[in-house]
C-alpha cells in the first residue's frame, strides 16, 4: 500500500466482537474484518451511519477494547495480532473453536505515543477532580516532570495552547461550557506528546461557532507537534474539510476509503454516494437539481448481520451474488479502494 516506514498505523482484518450474556455465538459483530493504514502525519477521516462502528474501531487500535482478531502495527512493530475464534460451520453459522492467546504486549509505552479525544467532554472528564489534576496525571503516570515546577509548568504551557487561561487549572470541569471542557479533554491527550491522536467526535457535542474553533486548533497542533489523526465524525463537510484521505463504514465493515477530494467527486460505492447525496448545499439553484438518494428499510442489527454483502438488503442496486458473497475489500484505482461486488462486473 505505501512505504513500510512511511505507515504510523496499520490495521489488517481487525475484528471486535462483544459477547451477550446469556446468548450463544459471537454477540454484537462491531467490526467486521477492517483494513486500512494511516501515514505519518496525516489525518483519515472515518464516517458512517451512527452504530456503524467507527468509535468501537478507534477504540479498539488503541485496545482500549481488547481486539477479538486481527493484527495491529504501529510504527513497524506489532502491539496485536490474534486469530479469529470464530468460524463458519458447514451451515454458514459461526461457531467458537480454541485458538492461542495472542501474545501479550505492555501497552504503557504505547500509551504515549497514541491517545484519545472523547466524545463527550463532561463524561470524560473526572468531576472530583480540578483541571490540573487531570492534565497532570498522566504526568505523573509516565513520569515526564521531574519536580513540582517542571508539572506546573508543564500544565499551564498546555492549557495556553488550548486557549484556556492558567488559572483555570484550580477549577473543576462543571465550571466549564462544553467547548471549554473539550479544550480540557484535548490537553489531557497532549500532556504526554503523543504521535497519533483518535478524535472520537470531538465536535458533535459543540455549538456551530466552536466548532470551526475546535477544528482549526487542531489543525494549527497536527502542523505544530507533528500529530497523525483519525478523525471520527458524522458531518461530512467537516470531515471534508480537515481529512487527507476518509473511509467509510457501514455495519461494522469499511467499504469505501479513498482521498478526500476523490471520494467527493467520484464516489464508487453505493453508500458512499447515498451519504454525499444528503450533504447539504448552501445554494438553492444546485441543491434543487441534485438527486437525494433515500435507502429503504432499517440497518441490520450487528447481533444478526445479513449474509454476502452487509449492505445489500438496502442497496437499490443488490444482485443474488451481494446476498451470498461477501465483497474483497480492494484497490479499483490508484489509492482508491472499495467492497462491491458491482465493480468487479
Amino acid at each position: 500500500m505505501s512505504e513500510k516506514n512511511d505507515i504510523l498505523v496499520q490495521v489488517d482484518h481487525l475484528k471486535k466482537y462483544f459477547g451477550v450474556k446469556g446468548l450463544k455465538g459471537p454477540g454484537v459483530q462491531a467490526v467486521e474484518d477492517v483494513s486500512l493504514f494511516i501515514k505519518r502525519g496525516e489525518t483519515l477521516g472515518l464516517v458512517g451511519e451512527s452504530g456503524c462502528g467507527k468509535t468501537t474501531l478507534g477504540r479498539t487500535i488503541l485496545q482500549l477494547h481488547p481486539p477479538t482478531s486481527g493484527k495491529i502495527v504501529y510504527d513497524g512493530e506489532t502491539i496485536f495480532e490474534g486469530e479469529d475464534p470464530w468460524v463458519k460451520d458447514e451451515n454458514g453459522q459461526l461457531v467458537h473453536v480454541k485458538t492461542p492467546k495472542p501474545k501479550a504486549v505492555n501497552m504503557l509505552p504505547y500509551r504515549r505515543k497514541m491517545q484519545i479525544i472523547f466524545q463527550d467532554p463532561s463524561a470524560s472528564l473526572d468531576p472530583r477532580m480540578t483541571v490540573g489534576e487531570i492534565i497532570g496525571e498522566a504526568l505523573d503516570i509516565h513520569k515526564l516532570c521531574p519536580n513540582k515546577k517542571d508539572r506546573t509548568d508543564r500544565i499551564k504551557e498546555l492549557l495556553s495552547r488550548v486557549g484556556l487561561n492558567t488559572e483555570h487549572a484550580n477549577r473543576y470541569p462543571h465550571e466549564f461550557s462544553g467547548g471549554q471542557q473539550q479544550r480540557v479533554g484535548i490537553a489531557r491527550a497532549l500532556a504526554v506528546r503523543p504521535e497519533f491522536i483518535v478524535c472520537d467526535e470531538p465536535i458533535s457535542a459543540l455549538d456551530v461557532s466552536i466548532q470551526s474553533q475546535v477544528v482549526n486548533m487542531l489543525e494549527d497542533m497536527q502542523q505544530d507537534l507533528d500529530l497523525t489523526y483519525l478523525f471520527i465524525a458524522h458531518d461530512l463537510s467537516v470531515v471534508r474539510h480537515i481529512s487527507n484521505r476518509i473511509g467509510v463504514m457501514y455495519l461494522g465493515t469499511m467499504v469505501e476509503l479513498a482521498e478526500s477530494y476523490e471520494l467527493n467527486r467520484h464516489p464508487i460505492h453505493p453508500y458512499t454516494k447515498t451519504l454525499l447525496s444528503a450533504v447539504p448545499v448552501p445554494d438553492p439553484e444546485v441543491s434543487r437539481s441534485r438527486q437525494r438518494i433515500v435507502l429503504q428499510g432499517d440497518i441490520p442489527s450487528p447481533m444478526n448481520p445479513p449474509s454476502g454483502c452487509r449492505f445489500h438488503t438496502r442497496c437499490p442496486y443488490a444482485t443474488e451474488k451481494c446476498k451470498q458473497q461477501v465483497p474483497q475489500f480492494k484497490e479499483h484505482a490508484p489509492g482508491h479502494y472499495a467492497a462491491c461486488h458491482l465493480l468487479d462486473e
